[in-house]
């Protein structure tokens, strides 16, 4: 009796307060407390039900609440899938999934991979990939920018562009964007001197660049100064170069092949197609300046097998080239109008681009201008042959050095220290 007086008067003192129904336990059964009578009751009377917020409080739930323009179809955080028997269960989706995928779709909006974890960063890219956020024109460039800074050559360590100048001229800044590559083939390309993408080629971050194919680019003397000087006077630049194509470009002549005498490293060489005058007089000069030899043979280095765009990024420039592709489909469709107009003489006729086979029959007429770089053999001879050799190859050796000091010491002023060639490099 005690103890409901003293709940009662608890009750009775607080009755300002809505505190609901009270229940005890008592002897394995639970009784509500009646706050009118102040005693205990076995039965719960009809009450009216107990709030838990006011009546004004109410409650939304909202998820991916995004604006319509960037609303997207999100994939299901649930896996799908159908047993022997044809009955469809699911599986929930791993953490690691769900935020890769998350930051794939907002990748742009990454501020630095560097010190990033090199295995989490390849599943990003190729999750991103999936998505083509890369073929978007602004923030595509500024995600691919973001993997190149932190992995240089993990995302592309090869990149073969040949015959693609769509692709180049569409997505040149994600091309310049490309960092550390080893080789590179801009080969039926139609650059040009002036193309940007060939003053890219001599800033630091293609100096690594071992293997160059220009093939069929347009290229003519003025282009090849313009490449070979920050090599020339600053020794920067493409001075790792291993391989060089440059057939196929009829207005590079005599002078332009001495402005190839830099690349030091250089162990391959392709000059066939080329507008030399004295032909007989430039493979002695590239043989005794540079220390190649000429293959009568063609060479397996310039056959473009080996080539290949290999990375990260290698699915990323074939969706760059479907993309183009399919822009140029639109403009298919345009041929038979524009045919008839040409045919009544409303429009000019332009010409196609000359395809690379036609140049390669032209070049395969005129000759073979391949150079490479022969290996030192051990020789297994008498000592007497070997040390008479031996002189005989000194004096070789003297003279071929005294002939080049002649030609560096006449023709400094005009390679290395013109005045053309400060203001190229006054723009680098």
């Amino acid at each position: 009796q005690n103890w409901t007086r003293g709940m009662s008067y608890c009750l009775h003192s607080e009755s300002h307060l809505d505190t609901g129904p009270i229940y005890v336990r008592e002897n394995g059964k639970l009784h509500m407390v009646n706050q009118g009578a102040g005693g205990i009751q076995n039965v719960t009377p009809k009450t009216r039900p107990f709030r838990l917020f006011s009546r004004g409080f109410s409650v939304e739930l909202c998820m991916n609440r995004e604006d319509d323009r960037a609303r997207r179809q999100r994939t299901d955080h649930f896996i799908f899938t159908y047993t022997k028997e044809g009955n469809l269960r699911y599986s929930a989706k791993s953490l690691f999934s769900l935020v890769l995928g998350y930051i794939s779709d907002n990748v742009d909006h990454i501020d630095s991979l560097i010190g990033f974890p090199e295995q989490i960063a390849e599943k990003l890219f190729s999750a991103a990939e999936a998505r083509q956020k890369f073929t978007e024109p602004v923030t595509g460039l500024r995600a691919l920018q973001k993997f190149t800074e932190a992995y240089g050559n993990l995302v592309l360590c090869s990149l073969c562009l040949r015959n693609r100048y769509l692709v180049i001229s569409e997505k040149l800044e994600e091309i310049k964007s490309f960092r550390e590559l080893t080789c590179l083939d801009l080969s039926c390309c139609k650059l040009g001197d002036e193309h940007e993408l060939l003053e890219h080629l001599t800033k630091e971050a293609l100096s690594s660049v071992k293997r160059l194919l220009l093939k069929d680019n347009s290229l003519s003397d003025a282009g090849l100064r313009r490449m070979t000087a920050p090599v020339r006077v600053l020794k920067k630049g493409l001075e790792n170069l291993l391989v060089l194509d440059l057939s196929c470009n009829p207005k590079i002549t005599d002078v332009g092949i001495g402005y190839l005498l830099s690349f030091k490293k250089l162990n391959c060489l392709d000059i066939s197609g080329t507008g030399l005058k004295d032909v007989n007089a430039v493979i002695k000069r590239i043989q005794m300046q540079m220390g190649l030899v000429h293959s009568k043979v063609p060479l397996k280095e310039f056959d473009h097998s080996n080539c290949k765009t290999e990375g990260w990024a290698e699915q990323t420039v074939l969706q760059w080239e479907q993309a183009v592709m399919e822009a140029r489909k639109s403009q298919d469709d345009l041929r038979s109008r524009t045919a008839a107009l040409r045919f009544y003489g409303k429009t000019h006729r332009i010409e196609d681009v000359v395809k690379c086979k036609l140049v390669e029959a032209e070049t395969k007429a005129s000759g073979n201008l391949q150079f490479y770089k022969e290996k030192v053999q051990n020789c297994h001879l008498p000592l007497k042959k070997e040390v008479a050799g031996s002189h005989e190859l000194r004096n070789n050796k003297k003279r071929a050095l005294a002939e080049q000091e002649k030609e560096r010491t006449s023709k400094q002023k005009h390679l290395c220290l013109s005045v053309e060639d400060w203001d190229l490099l006054n723009t680098y």
